[in-house]
């Protein structure tokens, strides 16, 4: 069911919106834009050069994120483990607002940095959470290590938050407005250089979650029966989490941190499959992108006299108050 609604959301992506395209028309633009054959200017820019490449980032970054949440979630399990909430989105985002705003930088520059930025927090945070759970070797206390990393992660966010903000206070107004769009998260600048860059990160990381999935699966067990059934828990863990890590900073380096996509599409997904399911959470991210962004682009401007939301806009809206639904059925079980 949730891939059928990925395929769906997709097409709509492409065929519908402002302007609508038959399914005809669209392998007719395909065919000839690959082959060199008819050309259709107006309608073939419209579809290749912005609807697809925007759909299929779109969809990969929902892919990304959907399965960066899925094992934080199922390596701590925890529902409140995702990039969102432990920082790792928010160290991508410092180091692009650095590079936007102290050195000019653009484009791809601004997507490494992003990149680099994930990839320190997360050391940063790994290295403050560290214990024996998570070393090498193994041993007791996963769930007391996973909520050391939650709540480091929680206070390296709420720091470079900080950051983020006296750096927009020190920049122009123009330079404001671009750190400010891409903080929200946006697939308005989608092309196919981006995609082409998304897509060979997701054929190695993807590749990369279906070998630990296996041990992850029996790392729910506890640590010290997957330690007695083989499984080398410091390891596995680590290599969890850099993966994840890395999952969640090439989607943010193509669109920006989109908020609340990891953390939702885990326990969205378990709701069909009444379990945690890597796959059923990557289709859940996807799902959650797509909706958004249509919804961003081309109802929103029917409601707003003519604004057109970033999707994190639409994200965010949709994770804020799940968060809080989440805490408070969790407090209920408590008691």
């Amino acid at each position: 069911m949730l891939a059928a609604a990925v395929v769906v959301l997709f097409a709509v992506s492409i065929l519908l919106g402002s302007y609508t395209v038959t399914i005809p028309d669209f392998f007719r633009i395909l065919t000839a834009h690959l082959t060199g054959g008819e050309k259709f200017p107006g309608a073939s820019f419209i579809v290749m050069e912005n609807k697809l490449p925007r759909a299929v980032i779109g969809t990969m970054i929902g892919v990304a994120f959907g399965l960066s949440g899925g094992l934080f979630q199922t390596m701590l399990r925890n529902p409140l483990a995702s990039p969102d909430v432990i920082g790792i989105s928010s160290g991508a985002s410092a180091a692009a607002v650095t590079a936007i705003v102290i050195f000019g930088a653009s484009g791809a520059a601004v997507s490494w940095s992003a990149l680099g930025g994930a990839m320190g927090v997360a050391a940063l945070i790994y290295a403050i959470s560290r214990g024996n759970s998570l070393s090498p070797g193994g041993g007791n206390g996963g769930n007391a290590a996973g909520n050391r990393l939650i709540l480091a992660g929680v206070g390296i966010a709420a720091a470079l938050h900080a950051v983020i903000s006296f750096l927009m206070t020190r920049s122009d107004i123009r330079t404001a407005a671009d750190v400010l769009v891409w903080l929200n998260g946006s697939l308005n600048s989608a092309n196919w250089d981006r995609a082409v860059i998304l897509g060979a990160a997701l054929l190695i990381l993807v590749p990369a979650v279906a070998v630990l999935a296996g041990p992850l699966r029996i790392l729910e067990l506890g640590d010290d029966a997957a330690a007695g059934l083989g499984i080398r828990v410091g390891l596995t863990r680590l290599g969890v989490v850099l993966t994840a890590v890395a999952l969640a900073a090439v989607a943010t380096a193509a669109a920006g941190p989109v908020a609340f996509v990891a953390f939702l599409a885990g326990p969205i997904a378990c709701r069909f499959t009444r379990k945690a399911s890597l796959p059923a959470s990557a289709c859940g991210g996807a799902i959650i992108v797509l909706a958004a962004d249509y919804f961003a682009a081309n109802i929103a401007p029917l409601l707003l006299d003519g604004t057109v939301l970033p999707v994190g806009v639409i994200t965010g809206a949709l994770g804020a108050p799940f968060l809080l639904w989440l805490l408070v059925t969790a407090n209920r079980k408590d008691s």
